[in-house]
């Protein structure tokens, strides 16, 4: 399975810090299985975005794109509607489980906006940006995306 991470924040693209976001999410799909074929760092632009979405969903046929960052309240945060702009199917309940598991961590846990959804055969799930938040909101799906990602393809495993 392929894979692809998209860091979207303005101030790491201009750089302004080191990405560790992008670094928990590349390890993370690492750990499904994935090969990576890719990982961009790029600003909060919806249209760039979405190009880059559909980069790695139409050129380079991945299953799996994780995106990190963009996904609050400010006015910047467009990655949820890019993404929203792209998928065909969303799946809501990838993203109520992530903020779920993040509620005992942080009081703001329901300010996180991200999306998951399906694009083709391509799973694309909108990350927090916070490296502790990556790592418990990808604990809490981790043991359903091999499932989501064969359905995806059009297996039919047994339930």
């Amino acid at each position: 399975m392929r894979a692809a991470v998209i860091t979207i924040s303005t101030s790491k693209a201009a750089g302004e810090g080191v990405d560790e976001s992008g670094a928990r999410l590349v390890s993370y799909a690492q750990s499904l299985g994935a090969e990576i074929a890719g990982h961009d760092l790029i600003p909060d632009d919806q249209g760039r975005i979405e190009r880059r979405l559909r980069h790695w969903i139409e050129d380079l046929r991945c299953a799996l794109v994780l995106t990190t960052g963009g996904t609050g309240l400010a006015p910047s945060d467009v990655t949820p509607e890019a993404t929203r702009a792209i998928i065909e199917r969303e799946a809501p309940g990838i993203t109520e489980a992530m903020r779920g598991a993040s509620r005992t961590h942080t009081p703001h846990w329901m300010l996180s906006r991200g999306v998951a959804g399906v694009a083709g055969s391509t799973l694309i799930i909108n990350f927090p940006g916070s490296p502790a938040s990556i790592d418990e909101a990808g604990a809490a799906i981790i043991g359903s995306l091999p499932h989501a990602l064969r359905l995806i393809a059009g297996e039919h495993p047994a339930h």
